[in-house]
Protein backbone atom coordinates (compact mmCIF):
# COMPACT_ATOMS: atom_id res chain seq x y z
CA UNK A 1 0.00 0.00 0.00
CA UNK A 2 2.59 2.21 0.86
CA UNK A 3 4.56 1.44 -2.45
CA UNK A 4 1.24 2.71 -4.40
CA UNK A 5 1.31 6.33 -2.37
CA UNK A 6 4.75 6.59 -2.76
CA UNK A 7 4.36 5.80 -6.70
CA UNK A 8 1.74 8.35 -7.20
CA UNK A 9 3.58 11.26 -5.39
CA UNK A 10 6.15 10.65 -7.28
CA UNK A 11 3.78 10.77 -10.38
CA UNK A 12 2.62 14.14 -9.48
CA UNK A 13 6.17 15.50 -8.40
CA UNK A 14 7.23 14.84 -11.73
CA UNK A 15 3.96 16.11 -13.64
CA UNK A 16 5.03 19.10 -11.23
CA UNK A 17 8.36 18.96 -12.35
CA UNK A 18 7.66 19.22 -16.23
CA UNK A 19 5.25 21.71 -16.19
CA UNK A 20 7.88 24.00 -14.45
CA UNK A 21 10.13 23.13 -16.88
CA UNK A 22 7.49 23.82 -19.78
CA UNK A 23 6.37 27.26 -18.18
CA UNK A 24 10.12 27.80 -17.72
CA UNK A 25 11.10 27.26 -21.24
CA UNK A 26 8.30 29.46 -22.60
CA UNK A 27 9.62 32.37 -20.34
CA UNK A 28 13.40 31.97 -21.51
CA UNK A 29 12.39 31.52 -25.18
CA UNK A 30 10.39 34.44 -25.03
CA UNK A 31 12.42 36.83 -23.41
CA UNK A 32 16.10 35.95 -25.77
CA UNK A 33 13.17 36.42 -28.72
CA UNK A 34 12.28 40.37 -27.48
CA UNK A 35 16.03 41.02 -26.53
CA UNK A 36 16.57 39.72 -30.31
CA UNK A 37 14.43 42.10 -31.63
CA UNK A 38 14.43 45.42 -29.54
CA UNK A 39 12.52 48.26 -30.01
CA UNK A 40 13.79 50.48 -31.85
CA UNK A 41 13.66 53.70 -29.06
CA UNK A 42 15.42 50.89 -26.72
CA UNK A 43 17.57 49.62 -29.10
CA UNK A 44 21.47 51.05 -28.21
CA UNK A 45 24.11 51.28 -30.44
CA UNK A 46 27.50 49.89 -30.02
CA UNK A 47 29.02 52.87 -30.26
CA UNK A 48 27.97 56.15 -27.48
CA UNK A 49 25.01 58.39 -29.16
CA UNK A 50 27.38 61.06 -28.40
CA UNK A 51 30.01 59.82 -30.30
CA UNK A 52 27.83 59.18 -33.36
CA UNK A 53 26.58 62.92 -32.97
CA UNK A 54 29.62 64.04 -33.75
CA UNK A 55 30.23 62.27 -36.76
CA UNK A 56 30.05 63.68 -39.88
CA UNK A 57 26.83 63.12 -41.79
CA UNK A 58 25.04 61.10 -38.80
CA UNK A 59 21.55 61.63 -38.78
CA UNK A 60 19.48 60.73 -35.91
CA UNK A 61 17.54 57.15 -36.38
CA UNK A 62 14.30 58.32 -34.94
CA UNK A 63 12.35 60.97 -36.43
CA UNK A 64 10.05 63.07 -34.19
CA UNK A 65 9.80 65.95 -36.41
CA UNK A 66 9.02 66.90 -40.14
CA UNK A 67 10.95 65.48 -42.80
CA UNK A 68 12.58 68.00 -45.01
CA UNK A 69 12.56 66.04 -48.02
CA UNK A 70 14.69 68.82 -50.30
CA UNK A 71 17.12 69.19 -47.43
CA UNK A 72 18.21 65.81 -46.91
CA UNK A 73 18.39 64.84 -50.54
CA UNK A 74 20.76 68.41 -50.56
CA UNK A 75 23.44 65.86 -48.68
CA UNK A 76 23.47 64.15 -52.14
CA UNK A 77 23.26 60.43 -50.40
CA UNK A 78 20.71 57.56 -50.72
CA UNK A 79 18.05 57.78 -48.13
CA UNK A 80 16.19 55.08 -46.79
CA UNK A 81 13.22 56.36 -44.54
CA UNK A 82 11.94 53.10 -42.62
CA UNK A 83 8.37 53.50 -41.87
CA UNK A 84 7.08 51.22 -39.18
CA UNK A 85 6.23 51.24 -35.35
CA UNK A 86 7.87 49.61 -32.67
CA UNK A 87 4.76 47.65 -31.53
CA UNK A 88 4.64 45.90 -34.68
CA UNK A 89 6.22 42.27 -35.05
CA UNK A 90 7.82 42.69 -38.33
CA UNK A 91 9.04 46.08 -37.70
CA UNK A 92 10.78 44.79 -33.92
CA UNK A 93 12.48 42.54 -36.77
CA UNK A 94 14.06 45.24 -38.71
CA UNK A 95 14.69 47.27 -35.73
CA UNK A 96 18.70 45.88 -35.33
CA UNK A 97 18.84 46.17 -39.15
CA UNK A 98 18.20 49.64 -39.21
CA UNK A 99 20.32 50.42 -36.28
CA UNK A 100 23.14 48.38 -37.74
CA UNK A 101 23.00 50.52 -41.20
CA UNK A 102 22.60 53.96 -39.27
CA UNK A 103 25.85 52.81 -37.65
CA UNK A 104 27.86 51.48 -40.31
CA UNK A 105 27.08 54.04 -43.40
CA UNK A 106 27.08 57.10 -41.47
CA UNK A 107 28.11 59.72 -43.53
CA UNK A 108 27.26 57.55 -46.86
CA UNK A 109 23.72 57.10 -46.36
CA UNK A 110 21.01 58.36 -44.90
CA UNK A 111 19.01 56.05 -42.30
CA UNK A 112 15.42 57.46 -40.80
CA UNK A 113 12.89 55.62 -38.93
CA UNK A 114 9.17 56.79 -38.45
CA UNK A 115 7.22 55.36 -36.02
CA UNK A 116 3.94 56.06 -37.64
CA UNK A 117 1.57 54.88 -34.87
CA UNK A 118 3.24 57.94 -32.36
CA UNK A 119 4.07 59.87 -35.19
CA UNK A 120 1.62 59.24 -38.10
CA UNK A 121 1.19 62.84 -39.47
CA UNK A 122 4.96 62.42 -40.54
CA UNK A 123 3.74 59.86 -43.24
CA UNK A 124 1.19 62.35 -45.22
CA UNK A 125 2.62 63.13 -48.49
CA UNK A 126 4.77 58.96 -48.76
CA UNK A 127 2.48 56.15 -50.65
CA UNK A 128 2.25 54.11 -47.02
CA UNK A 129 -0.50 51.86 -47.54
CA UNK A 130 1.16 48.78 -44.65
CA UNK A 131 3.92 48.84 -42.25
CA UNK A 132 7.28 48.58 -42.14
CA UNK A 133 7.21 50.19 -45.42
CA UNK A 134 10.53 51.74 -46.45
CA UNK A 135 11.18 54.78 -48.83
CA UNK A 136 14.50 54.37 -50.98
CA UNK A 137 15.63 57.26 -52.92
CA UNK A 138 19.35 57.81 -54.62
CA UNK A 139 21.98 59.85 -54.54
CA UNK A 140 20.13 62.08 -57.08
CA UNK A 141 17.29 62.38 -55.46
CA UNK A 142 15.50 60.21 -57.26
CA UNK A 143 12.89 57.83 -55.71
CA UNK A 144 13.00 53.75 -56.44
CA UNK A 145 10.56 52.82 -58.72
CA UNK A 146 9.44 48.79 -59.30
CA UNK A 147 9.43 48.23 -62.98
CA UNK A 148 5.56 47.14 -64.21
CA UNK A 149 7.94 44.06 -65.30
CA UNK A 150 8.74 41.69 -62.98
CA UNK A 151 10.20 39.00 -64.87
CA UNK A 152 13.67 38.23 -63.50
Amino acid sequence: MQKAETKKWIQKIAVLAVIILLIGGVWLLKNMQQKGSEKLDGAEPSQSTADLNEMEGYFPLNVTEEIDLEELKSYGLPIIIDFGADSCLPCKEMAPVLVKLNEELAGEVIVLFVDVWKFGSLAEGFPIEVIPTQILIDAEGNPYMPSEDNSV
